[in-house]
């Protein structure tokens, strides 16, 4: 009995011997929040840079799981739009050499671009303010799927068709990829090179980014590159991704090669101190309010440059997410610490955002300020009348086009539901919320309003998803 005694208050000492030890090192706090993941999973790559120097690196599950190759510091993913900074950071670079300025009309650059009302600068699409329509919004009602081979001339081309803005030009902030395209093509004519190439003479040679690069040809070769998964009932599937649209997205890189990135930002060798103080600056409106993404427990969330800025807990943060595929990323630079966070993953259901700020307690808690608990006023909303919905969604069918995406929708009644069909996409079905207003998907989350004439027949309809706003299709039928 005595040496049951024994053993059972040893078990309960190492125990909790085991759990302070966890608990007080963050290394083994990374390897418990990624615990799920092993040779039969997709996975992740862990970066943690201090002082400029990586202090932890570590893969997580596998990079491709055909071939049950592991994940290292060395597997190469793509980032999504945490490549929006190495683009914007080009465009600095070209003002910084003199050869562009932020408040030069695009069309300077890119002429067959229609001419919009009020003018669109680059500065405008280095801060999501051009009320340009989000270019993979756009396709998806063209009747492209995600997965299709896309690349930098089609999206251009597609583009330079749309005569329509969201909203004027610097009134407001919505995120749109399409800006980021338009600035790589102003990269490219204005310095008579390849954007990949740009890039890598400029930044990753200079940095020693040895295994990164711009995506541009999706038939290209890399070395060590992770493939991106889903998972649905245990069951993994790929996600292919065929697109070599750049400047959005695209940019191939590793935990190793990124350190090296986040380190530059701190102790400059491409552009000085006062080049990296203007990149960090806030973006802002033409009225000089910021340009705000969102406000999140109290804390307003910021853009600049291609990233995000908040004062998260007392501390600044730079971050940005990436998803494209079944990639996920998150790169965070809490750069007054000198602290940079950096997940790169393969798995379509990372959450990377909230595994990102997770780690940051790991390392920071003994610096954030507690959060007070930010009250909300719950008003009882007024209960609406419910609308009197159609019993004849006949009237709704019919044939409409846009031209300016040669794309064609058919609506018509399916087992009793209105459907839209398109000769390249699956079939949607729509719901009636309001009187001549329905939502659905279509890809994305989507609204259809249809319009009528002084007659009451409907003569058209209009699409709303989160990047373009009432894409027009008229009745042709």
């Amino acid at each position: 009995m005595r040496y049951l005694i024994q053993f059972i208050l040893l078990f309960i000492f190492s125990a909790n011997s085991l759990l302070a030890q966890t608990s007080s090192n963050p290394e083994k706090r990374i390897d418990s929040l990624f615990s799920k993941y092993n040779a039969n999973t997709s996975g992740v790559a862990v970066g943690i840079v201090q002082d400029g120097k990586i202090i932890f690196e570590k893969g997580y599950g596998s990079a491709n799981l055909e071939y049950n190759i592991p994940i290292t510091p060395k597997t190469v993913f793509n980032v999504g739009s945490v490549s929006k900074q190495f683009t914007t950071f080009s465009i600095f670079l070209l003002e910084k050499q003199g050869k562009i300025s932020l408040d030069d009309d695009i069309r300077k650059y890119i002429p067959e671009l229609p001419v919009y009302e009020k003018t669109i600068t680059i500065r405008h699409l280095c801060s999501h303010t051009s009320g340009l329509k989000d270019q993979w919004s756009l396709l998806t009602l063209a009747g492209w799927r995600m997965d299709d081979i896309i690349t930098s001339e089609q999206v251009l081309k597609l583009i330079t068709k749309q005569k329509e803005l969201n909203f004027a030009p610097g009134s407001q902030f919505k995120y749109s990829n399409t800006g980021f395209t338009l600035l790589t093509e102003i990269i490219k004519r204005v310095s008579g090179k390849s954007f990949s190439t740009f890039v890598k003479e400029n930044i990753f040679d200079p940095l020693g980014m040895e295994n990164s690069l711009i995506y541009d040809d999706n038939e290209k070769i890399v070395k060590n590159r992770a493939y991106s998964y889903g998972n649905e009932n245990g069951i993994y599937s790929k996600r292919n991704l065929n697109s070599s649209s750049v400047g959005p997205t695209n940019v191939y890189t590793t935990v190793e090669d990124l350190s090296k990135w986040t380190a530059n930002f701190e102790n400059p060798k491409v552009g000085d101190a006062a080049f990296i103080k203007h990149f960090n600056e806030r973006s802002s409106l033409d009225n000089g309010d910021p340009a705000i993404l969102a406000v999140s427990d109290g804390e307003t969330i910021y853009h600049a440059k291609g990233q995000f800025m908040r004062n998260y807990k007392g501390i600044n943060v730079y971050n940005h997410t990436g998803s494209d595929a079944g990639f996920k990323s998150y790169l965070g630079r809490f750069q007054d610490n000198k602290l940079s966070i950096i997940l790169l993953s393969n798995d379509e259901d990372f959450v990377a955002y909230k595994a990102g700020m997770d780690i940051a307690e790991f390392y920071l808690a003994d610096k954030f300020k507690k959060r007070e608990k930010v009250s909300e006023t719950q008003q009882k909303a007024e209960e609406k009348p419910k609308p009197a919905l159609t019993t004849n969604l006949k009237e709704y069918e019919g044939k409409f086009e846009n031209i300016e995406l040669s794309s064609v929708f058919i609506t018509k009644i399916i087992d009793g539901k209105l459907t839209m069909t398109h000769n390249r996409l699956s079939d949607a079905v729509i719901t009636e919320v309001e009187k001549d207003k329905f939502k659905g998907a279509i890809t994305f989350g989507v609204e259809v309003n249809f319009q009528r004439n002084k007659k009451g027949e409907i003569t058209g309809l209009s699409i709303t998803n989160f990047g373009a706003t009432n894409v027009k299709f008229n009745k042709i039928k």
